[in-house]
């Protein structure tokens, strides 16, 4: 495919998009249908379809429109070219109008800042809130792609042997400050998949902060505690929790969630017990609570415009609901790790102050709010004990 030929594919998926499609269930479909398109220009429509996803807002105020062609456009324009071979032939998109090129004419124009970042106009005030002087850099970040990281399964490996395994797949990574355990991929990132060391359990994909504040909560217990993840999903922390050596059960509201953790177990060399109803009194559980995800925002960047108040509303009654249970199931003494991959405080500060002044008897032994600017995603750890 030429580059005019993926932009006009980009096209399509992004008009599906508007319409209502999921990407990735576009992309998968499209992919499916247009067995002439290589690997190389898979990747290469999904990267322009995430940009102009990430760059929404600014993409469609410097296009002129909020259809995939004026979101190009738009993109366009924000480097400063008018894009190539769009001579409507040969499956490439149709040429420019007069209009259409009449936007590349003259100086660009400067947007307001929450548009220029790609903010949603609502939580504009919500994020300098909770971010201040640190908001534009930040939000400056999240226009761009993620780094990909790994975890090192320390049952089974280390940081040096992991980046010799990787190194022999042409896969290059490099330890991470962020985590000790934490590998950034920096070439071949795709390969990781189905790389030996991937496939024999020495390494997990996990972003480097959600990493970190595992180590953090892991660092507030004994070794060796019994854990309860109380809000599994995949199972990422609980993968590991237990490979830092306690013993870990998981439970999650919609078990389906957890459908692949006892493949990823089995490869980790780890044993993690699913639970359906949860009773007993544990003194370690941690809760990854569902949340706006507004600090992975830029791995999954259409939930940031498809998020309202009226969720924000919802997901801290749900936190707050979830805090509660945790507590109920709490035994004297025990630890809490509250976490989210959330930037917001509402989500964060603001639930564990709601806790701690409708419970009484716990404390806030720690916290630790991670960003981008950190170098992964946004999290938020509170460690709560109880008297």
């Amino acid at each position: 495919m030429t580059p005019a030929a993926r932009q006009a594919a980009a096209i399509d998926l992004l008009d599906q998009w508007r319409a209502g499609q999921p990407l990735e269930a576009a992309l998968t479909q499209w992919a499916r249908g247009s067995r002439y398109a290589g690997s190389k220009d898979r990747e290469a429509v999904r990267d322009i379809v995430f940009r102009a996803v990430r760059r929404a807002r600014s993409a469609e105020a410097l296009g002129g429109g909020a259809d995939g062609r004026a979101m190009l456009l738009g993109l366009a324009r924000a480097e400063g070219d008018a894009p190539e071979g769009w001579t409507g032939e040969k499956y490439t998109p149709l040429p420019l109008n007069e209009a259409e090129a009449a936007l590349f004419e003259g100086p660009v124009p400067v947007l307001p800042r929450d548009v220029a970042l790609d903010c949603p106009a609502w939580l504009w005030p919500l994020l300098n809130a909770a971010l201040g002087d640190r908001t534009e850099a930040t939000l400056g970040l999240m226009r761009d792609r993620a780094p990909v990281f790994a975890r090192v399964n320390r049952r089974k490996s280390n940081v040096p042997a992991a980046i010799a395994g990787l190194a022999r797949e042409e896969i290059g990574a490099v330890a991470h400050p962020l985590a000790e355990t934490a590998l950034e991929i920096t070439r071949n990132p795709r390969r990781l998949r189905n790389s030996q060391p991937f496939q024999d359990g020495h390494l997990e994909l996990q972003d480097a902060a959600s990493q970190a504040i595992t180590l953090d909560f892991s660092g507030a217990i004994a070794a060796g505690s019994a854990v309860l993840d109380y809000c599994a999903g995949g199972g990422g922390k609980a993968l590991a929790l237990a490979a830092l050596g306690h013993s870990v059960s998981a439970h999650d509201a919609n078990p389906a969630r957890m459908r692949d953790l006892p493949t990823r177990a089995r490869r980790a060399g780890v044993d993690i017990p699913q639970l359906g109803m949860v009773t007993g009194a544990w003194g370690a559980i941690f809760a990854d609570v569902p949340c706006s995800g507004s600090g992975s925002w830029r791995r999954a960047p259409e939930a940031k415009w498809s998020f309202t108040p009226e969720r924000l509303d919802e997901l801290t009654a749900i936190q707050d609901r979830i805090l509660a249970t945790c507590a109920v199931l709490a035994s004297p003494g025990a630890v809490i790790g509250y976490a989210t991959c959330s930037l917001l405080r509402a989500e964060n500060e603001d639930r564990v102050a709601a806790f701690l002044q409708a419970q009484s008897g716990w404390r806030m032994v720690s916290q630790r709010r991670l960003g981008p600017l950190d170098g992964g995603d946004g999290f938020y750890l509170a460690v709560l004990q109880r008297d």
